[in-house]
């Protein structure tokens, strides 16, 4: 039921284990040298605790990635970049399989890396080590960057900060230029065959799914994902819909949350899907598949809609960008039920607990905060995000761009693992916004340089709606409020509230594929069944720790 952070480069469509990469150690300096080199890509000094006189340290990190992924080349040149400039050598294991058995797993076993994407579960073990120290002693770009959201980046269990977050840290101008979020999404070649409709209600929507699949039967309809922690796609709709924004299982009114599962709202959505599944217009493989299964099918260009939050199925646009079909990438558009506003998207938010921390089995905690602050400077964040000057991106009067020939590589998984460090990247703390000379983190987030490398058919679609960017297809969004999100709140393991959580998911997978998948005289009595299933629970233990926490946030985040 939880939005999580944006996860790494699919493994080519196929699953991955990634323990095959260990980039060897180099160094410039004398055994027993205490610390890691303080030099930016460029070979300048950044403003790392190391000092001038500190020599490179050569060490191999270990680190797990909690998404699917593909290992990089033995020759990738950034990471071969940072193992030159910093000693450190990365070796890491992408999951495979069922993230919570995973865990299950390197919790019983005490088996863990250097350094772990961050989880809640993780934490409640005490797998991290606290960071908050450390940062202040040694990490002075990375005090620096969270100093304005320290309260909120700590647990709230415990008050500590075990993992420093990936995302929702911004300093300078911010463009939305492309969009991340969730929404009911078509493919552009659907929509301009459609003569660009602009669908608002699910009776829309689902219309130009039906006459679209009519004329192309061996497409997909639509679909949808039940699979592990990503859940979100078949649970979340009902909250848009009805005008709520993203806070995962609960919808909130004036503060104070409750559950939407058993409410109309949810009903009226499943009822839809039970009446276009019986039309054949969903993908009988949708409820069992997983998430590998999943992107393949989004990658094989047939599916015509979903919703989901496009960060969920990047992967598998990706591969489709690598294979010229960028007709079949995806517009989203906000449905609504008749009366609701929209509230889709939003101000990017602290992912709390999601990005890197430190677990209790690293040998050299200080070594791995300093080895993390020396990428936080604003050097080695434009290598990481943009590449190296020259090669994957221009300057011209100050300002960034790429070539057409720079970003059709860009595009390129292949040429990603070479030349990229996306994977580790993805969980690192990371510069958002601009930096000091007014150029955005990435290129995505340049406008001119997003414009620029839009494809004829990207363009094509922009101009048919009046549009400049994927941003405008959804409303601004207003201010969050200060709690926002409720998905980010921990109920905390063995506790009653995740207990009667994991009941909650129990029966959402166990009756609304039933749901869904019946004759449509059946429904009425299937969902009786499942509401009935919800009213036994103890879902109101969810409610009164989100609301504890709701409350919490209001009282200790709102001051500065």
């Amino acid at each position: 039921m939880v939005k999580q952070v944006k996860r790494h480069a699919l493994a080519a469509l196929v699953p991955v284990l990634a323990l095959g990469l260990t980039l060897s150690a180099c160094s410039n300096s004398k055994d027993g040298d205490a610390a890691n080199s303080s030099a930016s890509p460029n070979g300048s000094q950044t403003s790392s605790a190391a000092t001038k006189n500190d020599a490179i340290k050569p060490v191999t990190l270990s680190v797990f990635i909690g998404g699917p992924g593909q290992q990089p080349t033995p020759d990738n040149k950034i990471y071969k970049m940072i193992k030159d400039k910093t000693g450190v050598s990365l070796k890491m294991e992408f999951l495979v399989g069922d993230l919570q058995q995973k865990m299950g797993v390197m919790i019983a076993g005490g088996d863990y890396a250097d350094i772990m994407t961050g989880d809640d579960k993780l934490i409640a073990a005490g797998a991290f080590i606290p960071l908050e120290d450390l940062i202040d002693k040694y990490a002075p770009n990375l005090k620096k960057h969270y100093a304005a959201v320290l309260n909120q980046a700590k647990d709230p269990a415990s008050g500590h900060l075990y993992v420093l977050p990936a995302y929702g840290v911004f300093s300078g101008q911010v463009n939305d230029t492309t969009y991340g979020g969730p929404g009911f999404y078509l493919q552009k070649d659907v929509l301009k065959e459609m003569g660009y409709p602009t669908p608002k209600t699910l009776d829309d929507y689902f219309d130009i799914i039906a006459k679209y699949k009519a004329k192309h039967p061996d497409m997909i309809g639509f679909e949808t994902l039940s699979f592990d922690w990503r859940k979100f796609p078949l649970l979340n709709p009902p909250e848009h819909l009805a005008g709520y924004p993203n806070d995962g299982g609960v919808i909130v009114d004036n503060g104070k949350a409750q559950i939407f599962a058993d409410k109309d709202i949810a009903k009226t959505y499943y009822k839809k899907l039970n009446e276009i599944n019986a039309q054949g217009l969903m993908d009988k493989e949708a409820l069992v598949q997983n998430y590998d299964q999943y992107l393949a099918k989004i990658a094989s260009g047939r599916v015509i809609g979903m919703f989901d939050q496009q960060w969920n199925f990047g992967d598998g646009e990706n591969s489709l960008r690598s294979q010229g079909k960028f007709g079949s990438t995806y517009v989203g558009f906000p449905l609504l039920y008749p009366g609701a506003t929209e509230h889709y998207r939003d101000r990017p938010v602290l992912n709390i607990n999601r990005g890197f921390g430190i677990s209790t089995k690293a040998k050299d905690p200080v070594q791995i905060i300093k080895f993390l602050d020396t990428l936080m400077t604003e050097d080695w964040q434009k290598t990481l995000q943009w590449g190296i000057q020259g090669e994957d991106y221009e300057v011209k009067d100050g300002k960034f761009y790429r070539t057409p020939e720079q970003r059709a590589k860009a595009d390129d998984n292949t040429w990603k693992l070479a030349n990229k460090a996306d994977a580790f990247l993805g969980g690192l703390p990371k510069m958002q916004g601009s930096y000091s000379d007014g150029n955005a983190t990435d290129a995505g987030s340049q406008p001119q340089e997003f414009f620029d490398s839009l494809k004829p058919q990207d363009q094509e679609v922009l101009k048919a709606y009046n549009h400049k960017t994927w941003a405008e297809f959804f409303k601004s969004p207003v201010e969050n409020p200060i709690y926002y999100p409720a998905w980010s709140i921990d109920l905390v393991d063995g506790s009653p509230a995740k207990v009667a959580n994991q009941k909650m998911e129990d029966l959402a997978v166990k009756y609304l594929p039933k749901a869904i998948m019946v004759k449509p005289d059946d429904f009425d009595g299937v969902w009786k069944e499942y509401v009935d299933q919800i009213s036994k629970s103890n879902f109101k233990a969810i409610e009164d720790r989100i609301n504890e926490q709701i409350n919490w946030r209001i009282k200790n985040w709102s001051s500065k």
